[in-house]
């Protein structure tokens, strides 16, 4: 049986019911017309309708849309994947030509579950791969669940996508498909009270976090987290995502005296109130955003005012693993994509490679990989490497999730010059193997 530890002790706490998507719904929504079967009809009608000598994985995530910056480099991941597979693979002295199917999820959860869906009825894949933000993730996870096909997800905050679909604290898990690794709460918590005391503030935090699966996951989490921690904080209250004006926040912030900043916006919301705090006169002492201000692309695209944001890693290339499917390295995969786009290495890279190492091992793990019950229960026991680290299903805080680290950094000016920005680690709490490369300096723009 699958039951959660302590919520307050494991930042596992309940999220509360208004971002809830509901499990079923979700799995179906904006599908019109399209009838989710049963789990085992579902496999049934796949092992007959799909070539036996042929493989086929799903890779849905956000290419376009306000999450799109984490689509950036998925051309390069696919194509080293596909590379990776061209040759096949054999298992139980079989070999199966592996072909994988790339869909957009346009950052938005309707769209996600078409093609999810289009994926599993039309295009009859054995799995899913998908990855980047509630929004694209949830549900996706959802109609693999409903149909019974094994799914893989990762960067979405680990409560995020179990709470968030509906799963309740110290109840067996409902889920038997779909399994993800990602940081939690308890990981951002770790690297945010190891960090911000590399900067003397008054310890009052003032929190921008949504009405979202995200941002309500942090919401009942982390802000208990950091208070016991010593820190007070400054909520305004849960947002609407795409909300234009943030005008009574920033004057909440600035009469409160925030001296730190947290957020967990969509890229465009963020930009707009970064804005307005810069134009009303609220700056911390330290501005830490996650979910954005993750990649260069979208930190430069706030020019002077992105210059000493806090930002969070989830992989970058000094991190110190080789993915199992390419035997690439972190800094060769760092490499090779900036080589290859011409742009500078995202974190993306590394998770986005690493579902792959996971499918790799799945699908050789199980003695007949068209078996979606068979290759399910591969998932639920596999103990994998990959360029993000090792990966144990079955040891997490919940059966189905695997945390991984979060990892404490900061947007600086580059010191070589080759790329406006340089994202420089200041703590490694989460992952001591990550070497330190900065202090966290005061923000200043």
């Amino acid at each position: 049986m699958d039951v959660q530890r302590d919520p307050a002790e494991l930042a596992n706490a309940e999220l509360g019911g208004s971002s809830r998507r509901d499990f079923l719904r979700l799995a179906g929504a904006g599908v019109a017309g399209v009838a989710l079967g049963s789990p085992l009809l579902a496999a049934c009608s796949s092992s007959s309708t799909s070539d036996a000598s042929t493989l086929k994985i799903g890779f849905v995530s956000p290419r376009t849309g306000p999450a799109a910056g984490f689509g950036e480099s998925d051309g390069y991941v696919l194509g080293l994947a596909r590379k990776a597979f061209a040759g096949g693979i054999t298992i139980g002295g079989k070999k199966y030509d592996v072909t994988i199917i790339d869909k957009d999820g346009q950052s938005d959860p309707q769209r996600g579950a078409q093609v999810a869906n289009d994926l599993i009825q039309s295009d009859n894949v054995d799995l899913m791969l998908t990855t980047s933000t509630p929004e694209t993730v949830n549900p996706v996870s959802d109609a693999c669940e409903a149909a019974g096909v094994p799914c893989v997800s990762t960067v979405v905050p680990w409560e995020a996508w179990y709470f968030g679909r509906g799963a309740k604290p110290g109840a067996p898990s409902p889920f038997k498909f779909t399994y993800h690794f990602c940081f939690g709460v308890a990981q951002f918590a770790g690297a945010y009270i190891s960090m911000w005391p590399q900067v003397p503030t008054n310890k009052k935090v003032g929190v921008m976090w949504p009405n979202d699966s995200d941002g309500n996951a942090i919401r009942g989490a982390l802000g208990p987290l950091l208070t016991k921690a010593g820190y007070k904080i400054v909520d305004p209250g849960a947002y609407a995502d795409g909300t234009n004006d943030y005008s009574s926040q920033i004057a909440m912030f600035k009469a409160e005296s925030c001296e730190i900043f947290n957020t967990f916006p969509l890229p465009p919301d963020f930009a707009t109130f970064w804005q307005q705090a810069a134009q009303q006169g609220y700056k911390p002492k330290i501005a830490q955003i996650a979910k954005t201000g993750l990649f260069p692309s979208q930190v430069e695209a706030l020019g002077a005012i992105g210059i000493g944001i806090g930002s969070d890693q989830y992989w970058g290339p000094t991190w110190p693993y080789t993915s199992s499917l390419t035997t690439i390295t972190a800094q060769q995969l760092a490499d090779g994509y900036q080589t290859s786009a011409g742009k500078q290495w995202n974190q993306q890279l590394g998770p986005s490679l690493a579902l792959f190492d996971v499918a790799n091992a799945a699908l050789k793990a199980t003695a007949d990989p068209k078996s979606k019950a068979g290759l399910a229960a591969s998932i639920a026991r596999l103990s994998v490497d990959t360029v993000m680290g090792g990966l144990k299903w079955g040891k997490g805080p919940v059966s189905n999730v695997v945390t991984t680290p979060i990892i404490g950094a900061q947007w600086v000016k580059s010191a070589s010059g080759k790329y406006p920005l340089d994202l420089v680690v200041c703590e490694h709490v989460g992952d001591t193997n990550v070497p330190i490369a900065s202090t966290l300096k005061p923000y200043t723009a």
